[in-house]
């Protein structure tokens, strides 16, 4: 199975809309997307402004519509920043504050640090979006089962994991009888924090570490699939993060939006 996250376009948060740039990378990139196999694929969508309008110049192009969620929306609970005083998203902290928190590097501990746990809403919204996006993928066959997943469209049977080494290599050379569910492919525009917030649960990193030291730029394409390697157990792994080859391509700077320094345009 794959997943792909796309965020919005450079964005008029005032208006929840795009930019007039926004519009020129949203268009760039339906350049890119009407070139893949999109008859193949489902679509799925925040419900805010600026993520809808960036995902329209490519569904109406190929005469698809996305299902919106409510819960890919952009992960806005606000904290207070002991640093700044800045009252605002859950992330963007000088890197004096969090890096000297141990906890903020642990998948489960970062939950439990005074920041995070400051706003009662927090946490328990960080818990149904992992629910939702389980949910959503267990459409596809793919079932949690603690920090990998459970291929239940595989011919092999869940109760085979524990087969020996001799019948995983037999099952790994024989897996091409299984590719159906593994080459579904899903397509989410959404946001910045809330794509880290998925990941997340799909990679076992903290959130914390994903918003703070890595970038999305605005339309800019991140592609996680399952490897199943050993009977059905599937594990997901990113093959591009942050990718925004439409833009240069299409001689469109890379914005800036959400990043603290020089985007290197290259």
């Amino acid at each position: 199975m794959r997943i792909i996250f796309i965020r919005h376009g450079d964005p008029d948060y005032v208006n929840d809309a795009l930019t007039p740039k926004g519009v020129r990378e949203a268009k760039l990139l339906s350049d890119r997307l009407v070139k893949w196999p999109t008859e193949q694929m489902d679509f799925y969508c925040s419900p805010l402004g600026r993520a809808k309008q960036t995902a329209s110049y490519t569904l109406e192009r190929i005469g698809r519509t996305a299902e919106n969620y409510d819960w890919m929306k952009e992960f806005y609970y606000r904290v207070d920043d002991p640093t700044t005083d800045r009252i605002g998203v859950p992330w963007d902290f000088m890197p004096e504050y969090w890096t000297e928190i141990p906890e903020m590097y642990d998948k489960d501990a970062w939950k439990k640090t005074d920041i995070y746990s400051s706003n009662p809403e927090l946490v328990p919204a960080y818990q149904q979006t992992c629910d939702e996006l389980d949910r959503l993928i267990e459409k596809y066959g793919y079932k949690r089962h603690h920090n990998y997943y459970i291929n239940t469209n595989s011919t092999v049977a869940t109760d085979d994991i524990s087969a020996s080494k001799t019948e995983m290599q037999t099952d790994i050379k024989a897996d091409t009888q299984d590719t159906a569910s593994r080459n579904d492919t899903i397509v989410i525009f959404c946001h910045l924090g809330i794509t880290c917030v998925m990941m997340s649960h799909l990679l076992g990193i903290s959130p914390a570490l994903l918003c703070h030291a890595f970038y999305l730029a605005p339309t800019s394409v991140t592609i996680l699939a399952t490897e199943e390697r050993q009977n059905n157990i599937a594990a997901f792994r990113a093959q591009v993060i942050g990718d925004t080859s439409h833009l240069l391509q299409g001689g469109e700077p890379v914005s800036a939006a959400g990043y603290f320094t020089d985007v290197f345009q290259g």
